[in-house]
Parts: structure tokens; C-alpha cells; sequence
């Protein structure tokens, strides 16, 4: 295969990182963010901590989207006006950005600075997210963001490693990696790959019809839309991808979904 032109990136910009987390795994991506950025960390608290459970967590977040009460949080130690640009994480609740983060972009507009979203999430949610906050903090510029799966944080450092340089907030270089060949019909091979990575997944993720993959050092890589129907009945339409490693045993794993 032909070499891939290489992105060489390097930053100098004071940076943030800016989280909340609810069960732990935002902030192991943000300390490892922390750790490769060299910037400052700051955690975002609630007044009224949440419970850590589950169930108990989502009903509460139930309540507070329902009524429009978002939780109180605890004032900022940072000055935000210090930094040029704050990454901004978050696990992903209902589709969106976790309720104390709805606190957080109703005081604060961000205006002039530079968002980069992180977040981690069950199945996806960083486009959805993104889109949220953009339209959420008009002031700001919301940059391309990174997300992982809770199941696959351990990956984040080396992911992370070629997000900061890729996208310029890292001193690095980087072989670009190939784009997806085209969508075709999904073989009986690639479905039971698809099955492998998904199936033990708690919610059924719907049947893939297309699938284009792409190669690189550490991977064979899939993107496959998937047809699926909601609790209403109705068909929609995903992009699911997974990822398999070049490493002896390695299985398939899903690394997102697009809704």
C-alpha cells in the first residue's frame, strides 16, 4: 500500500481541561488528556452530588429535563478568561451532554474561546453532543471532538495521542489515515463480524444492510449503515463502526454509533 501523507502538528495555546464525570470513566480521558496536553484540570461538581447508581441517576435526570431545574453547580476555581481554549467532557446522558453541563452553558457563553468537546458514552452521542453546544454557545467555536465507548476507554490514550496531533494541539506527526472505500452489500463474513462486536451490546442495534472498510497499521476498520426501528416502530437509519486489531486474538469491537 502506498505512504499515506503524514500530519505534523504542534500547539502552543494555553488550554483547560474542563470535565464532569458521574461514574469515572470521563475523567480517566481527562486526565490522560491532561497528562499529554500539559494543560490545567479542573473538575465540574454539583452542589447535590448524584447518587452514582444508575437507575437512581437517569431518573433524576429525568426529573430535572422534564421540569427544566438543572442541577446547581459549585463555583469554578479557574479563571476562564486565562485560557484560549477549554476542553470540554462529559459523559453522554439521553443523547446529549450530561445535565450538569446544561448548567455550565446556561452561566457561562464562552464567548471567544475555543470548545473541544470529549465525552464518553454507552453506545455514541459526541455529533449529537457537538451540535448541542453549538447551538447552545453561539460565542464560542466548537471544534471536532473525541469520544470512546466506557467499554473501550482503555484505548483512549493512544486514540487521544492522535487526536491532540492530528488536530493540531500536540506537538507530533501522524500517517493519515485512509478514508472507508465505498458502501457495498454486507457479506455473510462481514455480518458476523458486525454480530461479533455488537451482539452482546444491551440494546438491539438494528441489521446491517452496506459496509465500507478501510486498513491501517493496527486494524482492519468498519462502516456499516445499519437499518433498525425504533420503540415507535419506525425504520431509521445508523452508521455503526468497528474496529478489529491486527494483534493475535484480537475481537471485533464497536467503536460508535451515528444516529
Amino acid at each position: 500500500m502506498a505512504m499515506m501523507a503524514s500530519i505534523t502538528a504542534s500547539y502552543a495555546q494555553k488550554a483547560l481541561v474542563l470535565y464532569y464525570s458521574e461514574t469515572g470513566s470521563t475523567k480517566t480521558v481527562a486526565e490522560e488528556l491532561q497528562k499529554q496536553l500539559g494543560a490545567d484540570i479542573e473538575t465540574i461538581e454539583a452542589t447535590k452530588p448524584y447518587s452514582g447508581n444508575f437507575q437512581e441517576t437517569m431518573q433524576r435526570g429525568q426529573r430535572e429535563m422534564q421540569s427544566g431545574q438543572w442541577p446547581e453547580l459549585k463555583a469554578l476555581k479557574s479563571n476562564l478568561s486565562k485560557y484560549d481554549v477549554i476542553f470540554l467532557g462529559y459523559p453522554i446522558w439521553f443523547g446529549t451532554y450530561a445535565n450538569p453541563i446544561q448548567t455550565l452553558v446556561k452561566s457561562n457563553d464562552f464567548a471567544g474561546k475555543t470548545i473541544v468537546p470529549f465525552c464518553t458514552f454507552g453506545s455514541g452521542g459526541l455529533n449529537t453532543s457537538s451540535d448541542a453546544l453549538k447551538k447552545s454557545l453561539p460565542k464560542a467555536k466548537i471544534q471536532k471532538g473525541y469520544g470512546v465507548r466506557t467499554a473501550r476507554v482503555a484505548s483512549a490514550s493512544k486514540e487521544l495521542d492522535r487526536f491532540l496531533k492530528e488536530n493540531g494541539y500536540k506537538k507530533g506527526t501522524v500517517k493519515k489515515l485512509p478514508e472507508y472505500s465505498a458502501q457495498k452489500p454486507v457479506t455473510e463474513a462481514e455480518k458476523a463480524i458486525f454480530d461479533a462486536a455488537c451482539s452482546s451490546y444491551q440494546f438491539p442495534l438494528g441489521t446491517p444492510s452496506t459496509v465500507g472498510k478501510r486498513t491501517t497499521d493496527d486494524s482492519t476498520d468498519y462502516k456499516y449503515t445499519v437499518k433498525s426501528r425504533g420503540f415507535d416502530g419506525a425504520e431509521s437509519t445508523s452508521t455503526i463502526y468497528v474496529t478489529v486489531g491486527k494483534q493475535s486474538g484480537a475481537k471485533p469491537e464497536f467503536t460508535e454509533v451515528v444516529r
